[in-house]
């Protein structure tokens, strides 16, 4: 089966829809080119339904399309569903998906303990503090060098170890690093209503207290007093940030809190599924 030849076409943030066609063929002549495939291929045209869906920081409507599935709140359309990338690696078994995996954490995330109290792990494993990245680009860096004033602060992944060439040639599993801080430095890629990704429920179940960099608006998924985002502590240059790690009391009263404090479901996106499914089979 060929795109042009399918019924519904699912479009990721890396298609090629958005670069140039026949880049090959010399500019004056492409407009002629396009016109006579266009021409000739009218009858073949593809009808199919298209769906975008992204795991990336891009808008809904990055790419044109029938429907969207992307991290954005506050959108006004019934074709586009907010579903974001962290609720992708829930163990869903119970809902009766079985294949999705998580395999660089190691393991998917059950929501029951997402739901519970964060305990006292956390405040058993000397206040040290967990970073697994790839760059130390802004305002990461900024970030890293703020916390490591405060508190012990460790960097793994491939920034920290030019060995590493990619997440997947890590040689550890993100759940066996984490069990072994008090703090996980988790801070999203950018700041944008609704992006949030596995980062944050990643730490919470590993025992850490997540410290994020996140939009105002986490509350939406996440119960924001069961983290730390530091978005806010740029103002002031950080300066009340060890005012709260340093206070016991204050640290301890995280581990009351549960991350998620209702319970997710699958059905709402099955539900929006329907329409572009029976577009694309009627």
């Amino acid at each position: 089966m060929t795109p042009e030849k399918s019924d519904l076409l699912i479009l990721g943030p890396f298609s090629k829809e958005k670069s140039k066609p026949h880049r090959w063929c010399p500019k004056p002549l492409r407009p002629l080119l396009s016109q006579a495939l266009e021409n000739s291929n009218n009858a073949k045209k593809s009808q199919a339904v298209k769906i975008f869906h992204t795991q990336e920081n891009e808008r809904h409507d990055f790419i044109a399309a029938d429907y969207s599935i992307s991290f954005d709140l506050g959108v006004q359309t019934n074709k586009h569903f907010r579903f974001p990338y962290w609720m992708e690696m829930i163990n869903w078994s119970h809902e009766g998906i079985l294949k999705n995996t998580n395999p660089r954490y190691g393991e998917l995330l059950n929501l029951p303990r997402l739901m519970a109290p964060l305990g006292d792990r956390y405040l058993q494993r000397g206040g040290t503090c967990g970073l697994l990245s790839s760059h130390l680009r802004e305002p990461r860096g900024t970030l890293f060098n703020a916390l490591e004033k405060i508190v012990p602060t460790q960097g793994f992944g491939a920034f920290f170890n030019k060995d590493i060439k990619d997440h997947h040639s890590s040689g550890f599993l993100k759940r066996d690093v984490l069990e072994n801080f008090s703090y996980n430095l988790c801070p999203e890629n950018g700041l944008y209503p609704g992006y949030y990704t596995e980062k944050i429920p990643e730490a919470f179940y590993s025992g850490c207290l997540p410290i994020t960099w996140a939009d105002e608006n986490i509350g939406v998924d996440f119960n924001p007093n069961a983290i730390l985002n530091l978005q806010p502590f740029f103002k002031n240059n950080f300066n009340e940030l060890s005012d709260i790690l340093l206070d016991k009391e204050r640290i301890q009263a995280y581990q009351s809190q549960a991350l998620l404090i209702s319970k997710p479901s699958l059905e709402p996106l099955k539900q929006f599924l329907e329409n572009p499914l029976k577009e694309a089979t009627s």
